[in-house]
């Protein structure tokens, strides 16, 4: 018997195109995973503002997890959702605008570089332009990784010191092993049509190899990093505050 599997494990999509699929879209774990970035980053700064930081994270939000995000399922439907094409434009238009337009309000030429290299992640690496040579892992690792944590540092009083680079290199690393995992479960789950082995230990017990024992683990450890970076963001946060 074929069993259908979600796209994702925090899929909740229903293909009607309502809330259910837009939050979907939003990728919760993994759009929360990256605001941490911006959150350590900020915290990491020597002079430390909660509304700038509650600015830069609105703007992540809305670039990373709506605008990136819709147009990725824009780019091949590959959560499946009902929302039209036109409703994933007009999100993906208005959610790189808005951070780009309060961006210049906020810090105009000294943060000049950070909109440009911004919006262009967004819109270069969702829809795999100039034939996908933005969309691979050092792209990812920088562009969702080391950059939200640099941005966050930088938005506090607009400069740039050895603890944010830092930081940078591991959020890099950590995004490194985030799509390794994450590419891994997502083929799993949307494009493996079966899996058959076993593993055959040294004592002689044999246990079957399928797709759940395959993502199992590899879905838990996700799960357990994109939470763990939201409580460390939040912990040094609190002890800015």
């Amino acid at each position: 018997m074929t069993t259908t599997y979600r796209p994702a494990f925090y899929a909740v999509s229903t293909g009607s195109g309502g809330v259910r699929d837009w939050v979907t879209v939003l990728h919760p774990p993994y759009t929360a995973w990256h605001l941490s970035y911006v959150a350590i980053g900020a915290a990491l700064a020597s002079h430390f503002e909660a509304w700038k930081l509650c600015g830069a994270l609105l703007a992540f939000f809305l670039a990373v997890g709506v605008a990136a995000h819709a147009l990725d399922e824009l780019h091949g439907r590959p959560l499946h959702t009902g929302i039209s094409s036109r409703a994933l434009i007009t999100a993906a238009a208005i959610c790189t605008l808005v951070p780009v337009a309060v961006g210049w309000w906020y810090g105009g030429l000294r943060l000049l570089p950070f909109i440009i290299v911004g919006a262009a992640l967004v819109v270069a690496y969702n829809l795999e332009l100039a034939s996908g040579r933005f969309h691979n892992g050092v792209v990812f690792a920088a562009g969702w990784g080391a950059f939200p944590v640099l941005t966050g540092y930088y938005a506090q009083d607009f400069r740039l010191a050895a603890p944010a680079f830092i930081a940078a290199g591991a959020a890099f690393l950590l995004s490194v092993a985030q799509r390794e995992l994450s590419t891994r479960v997502r083929e799993l789950r949307r494009r493996a049509a079966d899996v058959e082995g076993r593993i055959v230990f040294d004592d002689g017990r044999v246990v079957p190899l399928d797709r759940d024992a395959l993502l199992v683990h590899d879905e838990a450890a996700l799960r357990a990093i994109a939470l763990g970076m939201v409580c460390l963001a939040a912990a040094l946060v609190a002890w800015r505050l």
